[in-house]
């Protein structure tokens, strides 16, 4: 009877087994004709769905609640290996697909800290439980590669308040075409002019200008780009002055939005002398633009600018704050002020801006002898040289790329490190002054070990492979080459892009360092020009500042009207900017006839001259309004927003109140000197807008200059003393002004 139940017992297995070996090769078989891949079909469902966002389960490292996916499903293998061999298999049921946990979860039939995300009669689930009822196999029989992939419309001009639908296509390894509307993910760069539903429809706002669509199908992404006119009628332009001008000029056109007219010559000089030397115009200097009748002296008054030391100034303050020439401890002062000369001088000598990469990127030896090599004291790895160099050289960001496949781009974790590569072979050691480094090629041959993959990688830039370097040659130079080359898609767009955000408040690419495929200009073939004109003046940062501040676009007036009010992308006017933390308070000084004292510096030392960010801490004026800390190569770090701080100190701070009271200043002068009050007044608003005052503001000021001041105890001070007090008010209101506090 024992023997019989044995018997027994091992049939029902056996039975069971053979059942389960049965339905396996049913499972897994599927329909030959209707198969669904887990690449080309469930993978888009889970990003359709959001599964495998940054936020969800393709958190870095620990993905969501144990359960982890690749960033916007990039590494198809691994999220195969996690959804059907982790946890014992049990988030998919091949005997009942519906009771799978995956599906329980994504359609919240079962708790689901992410929520709702496929309802059970879409297209997705139905897809997902398909794919799981056939087997869940991870690639089929003669498994299709996407080849190219489209959205159309790619260009399109659509009306204000109108509707779009957008297509997106697939183009496979076998030349079939797949509908994947559905199934893709659409993303607007500008929300405020266009706005994409999860199907592609687009819905058009009522503000003109350029925006575009970012449409993303697995590793692959396609940009629709959208004209919006203000108005269908003809827009009268003047006619244009430079190369720069015509293309402004004829997207304006297309877009339906009329320029303003241009700039008087008095905010033109204040204007100009700002944006190229960081200093306002002086009194004598203004006097004699605003009396100068040649029809060139805009032209030369640029060219005067640029011959200037302040011009070198400037610009040093802006790229040593973005080459991080930031002070940690004391030690950091001889590297700080040798490497800023450095930067200043080959400014100043106009030195060729691929030159200037080249020396400083293939810096060796010491700071003494060789000052660019500071740049090596600050960035000292070679993730942080790549990343560094990408984003401030390139406009390209690599972050995203050390970890996964960069999500708006098609930079991959191979590229960032083929490209850190070329940093690999630099060598440091103690040189004879106390906290510098002695910088070195190491001769070796050049790679970069892939972490994920454990493979070493050759230097490649960007994805175009390069000869191998020998280990005699420094890599460093080999990446210059490659960057300064007259083909090269990045370098001298880059540049170009940047300086016009200098310049028009806006660069036609934003942010101005991310350059990417899916954040096209809002004028490609003014930046294309641009681009090639500085190419073809040898990399000549002055001959792009007089190109740009030449123009007519630039000379436009910031005043708009009904017909380009809402523009805030085209130019059609001139964007007016807050004073950066520098300028302001070198202005301020030189308004008032003060002077602000910087440690280690010789008196008068302007504020645009200071060689590092340690003097943020001992300036609170600094500090409240924003200086960077030279801590990161985006412009970003500068604060431009105002704040009640700003505000509060601009109305009572002491050293403002100090500034408007210094012997020998401005108020003080004007108290003492006998000159007649009109004349003062005429000089204050010359000195701080480069403009003669209204009829309203001078009957203002004579009217204040006049009242009589008493002291604390209500006596009547003397007429000098009075007098001056009035002059410090009025000097007090003028800095708090818009006019004043803005370049316009």
């Amino acid at each position: 009877m024992a023997r019989f139940y044995a018997y027994k017992r091992l049939l029902i297995v056996g039975l069971a087994m053979v059942f389960t070996l049965f339905t396996s090769h049913i499972l897994l078989r599927g329909s030959d004709t209707d198969q669904v891949s887990f690449i080309n079909d469930v993978v888009p469902v889970l990003t359709k769905a959001g599964c495998n966002t940054g936020a969800c389960h393709a958190k870095a490292v620990t993905g969501q609640n144990g359960f982890q996916l690749s960033l916007f499903g990039f590494q198809p293998d691994e999220d195969y290996e996690h959804l059907t061999k982790e946890a014992r298999g049990r988030r998919l049921s091949l005997a009942s697909p519906e009771k799978s946990l995956l599906l329980l979860k994504a359609s919240a039939d079962v708790p689901h800290g992410g929520g709702l995300r496929l309802k059970s009669d879409s297209q997705g689930y139905e897809l997902v439980r398909r794919w799981i009822e056939q087997g869940a196999g991870y690639t089929r029989e003669a498994e299709l590669q996407i080849v190219a992939f489209e959205v159309q419309p790619q260009q399109s001009t659509a009306a204000m308040g109108s509707q779009k639908q957008l297509k997106a296509l697939a183009h496979y390894s076998d030349a079939s075409i797949r509908d994947v509307t559905s199934l893709a993910v659409y993303e607007s760069n500008d929300k405020a002019r266009v706005i994409v539903d999860e199907q592609g429809a687009v819905t058009i706002s009522d503000i003109p200008g350029r925006a575009a669509i970012m449409v993303r199908y697995q590793a692959h992404v396609a940009v629709s780009n959208f004209a919006i006119p203000l108005s269908e009628a003809a827009i009268v332009v003047p006619q244009p002055k430079t190369f720069v001008d015509r293309f402004v000029f004829e997207n304006l056109q297309e877009i339906g939005v009329a320029p303003s007219p241009e700039c008087d010559d008095a905010t033109f000089l204040r204007r100009a002398s700002l944006d190229i030397t960081g200093c306002m115009p002086s009194v004598e200097q203004a006097k004699e633009f605003l009396s100068n009748t040649n029809t060139d002296k805009r032209d030369r008054y640029i060219d005067s600018l640029l011959q200037s030391s302040e011009y070198a100034d400037y610009f040093a303050n802006k790229w040593t704050a973005l080459l991080k020439n930031r002070r940690d401890d004391a030690s950091d002062i001889v590297s700080n002020f040798a490497f800023h000369a450095w930067v200043r001088d080959s400014l100043l000598a106009n030195k060729r801006y691929d030159q200037l990469v080249r020396e400083l990127l293939g810096a060796t030896g010491t700071v003494i002898g060789n000052p660019p090599v500071a740049w090596y004291k600050r960035v000292k790895e070679p993730k942080e040289q790549l990343e560094d160099v990408a984003q401030l050289f390139l406009g390209v960001r690599m972050q995203c790329a050390q970890c996964h496949h960069h999500p708006f781009e098609r930079w991959s974790q191979d590229d960032y490190y083929a490209l850190s590569a070329f940093f690999s072979q630099v060598g440091r050691k103690p040189s004879a002054t106390r906290g510098e480094d002695l910088i070195f090629h190491k001769r070796g041959i050049a790679g970069a070990r892939n972490p994920k993959t454990s493979i070493t990688l050759k230097p490649a830039a960007l994805g175009d492979a390069m000869e191998d370097i020998p280990a005699d040659d420094d890599p460093r130079l080999r990446l210059v080459d490659w960057m300064s080359d007259t083909k090269n898609p990045f370098f001298a767009k880059a540049v170009v892009n940047r300086y016009w955000k200098h310049f028009l408040g806006r660069g036609l690419i934003e942010p101005e360092d991310d350059i990417r495929d899916t954040n096209p200009p809002t004028n490609p073939k003014l930046l294309a020009a641009l681009e090639a004109h500085f190419i073809s003046s040898g990399f000549d940062l002055k001959d792009l500042v007089r190109t740009i501040t030449r123009s007519q676009t630039y000379q436009f007036s910031f005043r708009a009207d009904d017909r380009n009010r809402s523009d805030t992308q085209n130019f059609s006017r001139f964007y007016p900017k807050r004073l950066p933390a520098e300028v302001l308070l070198d202005a301020i000084d030189q308004l008032t006839g003060a002077t602000t004292t910087f440690n280690n510096l010789p008196a008068g030392t302007r504020a645009i001259a200071l060689p590092d960010n340690s003097y943020n801490n001992s300036s609170p004026f600094l500090k409240v309004f924003g200086r960077p800390e030279s801590a990161s190569v985006c412009e970003c770090e500068r604060t431009q927003s105002s704040s009640l701080s700003q505000s509060l100190h601009l109305i009572n701070a002491a050293d403002i109140r100090a500034k408007l009271s210094t012997p020998k200043g401005r108020a003080d002068r004007f108290a003492t000197e006998n000159r007649p009050p009109l004349e003062n007044t005429r000089e204050l608003y010359i000195a701080a807008f480069s403009r003669e005052p209204t009829s309203a503001e001078v009957l203002f000021s004579q009217t204040y200059l006049a009242e009589p001041r008493t002291d604390s105890e209500g006596k009547p001070l003397d007429v000098t003393r009075a007098l001056q007090e009035n002059y410090e008010d009025l000097l007090w209101a003028v800095i708090n002004t818009k006019e004043f506090l803005f370049n316009h």
